[in-house]
């Protein structure tokens, strides 16, 4: 057995997060993802799944995974860059290039593989990061991964992004990075004046839209189409593992950005390639996404529901237009407790503590899914009536 000469701290700091409610662990699901899930064992409603349009288990995204394994098999086998970028791969870049209406894309295996490449790839001491301070683990870790100078600025706070630019003026490069939507607070980014003020300040821009692709826009092209830009676009980071029901990720811009991040991004050259048949049920996916529109109308309405009657019961949901829903509590044991009497009534929510968000902003986070049937939020709503309220 191997151990570390420090084995006591480890335990000692493991004792402390026990006490102090932010333990965290696995569970185990049995069964395809879905509004109703079975997790360790007992059945459950769930409003737990990025799972947003419902298409994670779509028996025709399945076919085109199971039809592409059979000619492909199961591994890549190599990078990207060496053999293992298959003719689905290259269709779902150019498809995906289509899609996002930018000059091209690259995949990379996962999100977090792609926030960290291209925020490395692209800058270097000389340069900074300029960064939403709610902006996910992924970005932020690409920044500190950067040699570039990091500089934070208050959650969608404008005026005070204005200031941090004046403060990298004399900087060679200027990146400004910030979530699409927030994925704990499920608010949406001011991307117009994020986009003037890089204008101004002579910026790039970076925005992950992993939890907008898909879902926002009448077409699911995510933070961009819901604010209608055309003219001035930021370098996109988009997911496959929420909207689209698969996995893996892209990120999308123009020529020279993606050739320097092919070059340059140390995620993507010295990996393996997601398998094929990802590709391949993703394009499957992304049909689905643009042409059934239904889902996205579904979805809202199921978020207008909820809220509706959240705020016939008091219930203190931060304000958010998309499928995160946050039920704010503060105390984070408090947190942990009405998650743990919700799962005992069969509903399954997040259960969010610090350090993923800020210290007594401990929250349930409820995510919807155009699977969710009115009968589902009705359900929740009398949960935590019960649970809440009384």
């Amino acid at each position: 057995m191997s151990q570390l000469p420090w084995q006591s701290q480890l335990q000692h700091a493991l004792n402390e997060r026990k006490a102090a409610g932010l333990y965290r662990r696995s569970r185990l699901r049995d069964g395809e993802q879905g509004v109703e899930v079975v997790l360790d064992g007992q059945k459950m409603l769930s409003f737990s799944s990025n799972d947003y349009l419902g298409l994670a288990a779509h028996p025709l995204i399945k076919k085109a995974f199971i039809d592409a394994l059979e000619r492909e098999g199961v591994g890549s086998g190599a990078a990207h860059l060496l053999t293992g970028h298959s003719r689905y791969h290259h269709q779902l870049e150019e498809a995906l290039a289509e899609f996002t209406g930018q000059q091209r894309v690259l995949l990379f295996s996962t999100g977090y593989m792609a926030n960290i490449g291209v925020i490395d790839g692209l800058l270097s001491k000389t340069d900074v990061v300029i960064q939403d301070k709610l902006n996910h683990a992924s970005l932020l870790d690409g920044g500190r991964l950067s040699d570039a100078q990091q500089i934070r600025y208050p959650h969608a706070d404008m005026s005070l992004l204005h200031q941090r630019m004046h403060t990298a003026a004399g900087s060679r490069n200027k990146l400004i990075v910030s979530d699409g939507v927030f994925s704990m607070d499920g608010d949406i980014a001011p991307l117009p004046e994020i986009m003037d003020l890089a204008e101004q300040h002579k910026a790039g821009v970076l925005i992950d839209d992993a939890h907008g692709l898909g879902v926002l826009g009448q077409h699911g092209g995510g933070v961009i189409e819901h604010y209608a830009l055309s003219r001035q676009k930021p370098i996109l980071v988009g997911t496959f593992g929420k909207a689209f029901g698969t996995a893996g990720a892209f990120v999308a811009a123009d020529d020279m950005v993606i050739e320097t991040l092919i070059q340059q991004a140390r995620s993507f050259i010295y990996t393996t390639a997601q398998p094929p048949a990802i590709a391949a049920a993703t394009l499957a996916s992304l049909k689905l996404v643009k042409a059934e529109n239904w889902r996205r109308e579904t979805l809202q309405q199921r978020i207008k529901q909820l809220r509706d009657g959240a705020a016939q019961l008091g219930l203190p949901l931060m304000p958010s237009q998309t499928a995160i829903q946050p039920l704010l509590i503060g105390d984070d044991k408090k947190a942990l407790k009405l998650g743990q009497d919700l799962e005992k009534h069969g509903i399954l929510v997040g259960i969010i503590r610090p350090p993923t968000v800020p210290k007594n902003t401990a929250r349930l986070r409820i995510t919807l899914s155009a699977s969710h049937e009115a009968v589902h939020i009705d359900q929740l709503l009398h949960a935590l009536e019960r649970s809440y309220v009384h």
